[in-house]
């Protein structure tokens, strides 16, 4: 296929994620406060885009708690530094299950949620973004399931849709990015839709340049895509995505390191993919110039 490079180019920071990475990194933020400053230095390093979770101050367990996202957003919004909100939606569908021969009942650690629950910051805080994870899949560690029925991806994709909210469809493997393309098609999402390629996580899509240029091609022309790939993979992957005609997202939940024995923040790991964004001959993108593109709506949060 012909090369399409992108000549304009957004990057997203993954802030912070849930991941178990809290011991392994000073850098990682915990409390809303340091998850907001971090997310406002990426964006004065170039970041268009901050993605969100949050955590519980203190422990660092990833949380679901619509008071920590109100304060993350609330102090991201009344920054002088301007950036896109996009936050996730894809916690409250986690299943552990027990040894083979004992699966049930569900293991610590099980969180699922009604749709309704799952979207309860989305509501309060508006985004202008949030994910819709677009499939089922076993996830890394132990036995647990990340869990998307299609009935919840449909009642979730709803209420973003009536909300305003622009979805970022992450697809972990193809079968997301079919299953994407028939909540378009039956009028759950509108298009054309945004999608993240997420490149590398047990045990979806692998790392490798053929996987990823398969997961390109599954794109629908005239959407948007965006991807990542895990740890070290992490810098060629922002020059793979811009080579296929995509965004890129770095950040401290896919990696944390800058070099070989340095631990990175956020803003390094931003500054690092804008340097690769232009030395490529590309152009990144300001909030301004992606509201423009996706549609983008900015708007106040809910009253309390």
């Amino acid at each position: 296929m012909p090369l399409t490079m992108s000549r304009e180019v957004f990057v997203t920071c993954a802030v912070t994620g849930s991941g178990a990475t809290q011991s392994r990194s000073p850098h990682v933020p915990r409390s809303p406060r340091q998850i907001a400053e971090s997310a406002i230095a990426a964006a004065q390093a170039g970041a268009a885009i901050v993605h969100i979770h949050v955590r519980d101050p203190e422990t660092g367990a990833p949380s679901r708690d619509p008071a920590l996202y109100r304060e993350v957003t609330d102090r991201i919004r009344a920054a002088d530094t301007d950036v896109i909100l996009n936050l996730t939606a894809g916690m409250g569908g986690d299943l552990m299950l027990g040894p083979p021969e004992a699966p049930l009942p569900p293991a610590t650690g099980t969180d699922m949620a009604s749709a309704s629950d799952r979207m309860a910051h989305i509501r309060s805080c508006l985004p202008e973004i949030c994910t819709l994870d677009c499939g089922t899949m076993n996830f890394a560690e132990a036995d647990y399931i990340m869990v998307n029925t299609p009935a919840m991806l449909r009642a979730m994709g709803a209420e973003m849709t009536a909300l305003g909210i622009r979805p970022e469809i992450e697809a972990f493997d193809t079968g997301h990015l079919w299953h994407a393309k028939q909540l378009v098609a039956d009028g759950i999402l509108a298009e054309p839709a945004l999608v993240q390629l997420c490149m590398g996580v047990p045990w979806g899509a692998p790392d490798d340049l053929n996987t990823f240029m398969a997961m390109v091609n599954n794109v629908p022309a005239g959407w948007t895509f965006s991807a990542f790939g895990l740890g070290r993979h992490q810098m060629a992957y922002v020059a793979a995505a811009v080579l296929a005609g995509g965004h890129v997202r770095v950040g401290l939940e896919d990696n944390l390191w800058l070099d070989k024995g340095r631990l990175a923040t956020n803003a390094e790991l931003v500054e690092r993919a804008v340097g690769i964004i232009q030395r490529m001959g590309a152009q990144v993108m300001a909030p301004e110039a992606v509201r423009a593109k996706l549609g983008l709506v900015k708007r106040a949060p809910a009253a309390r």
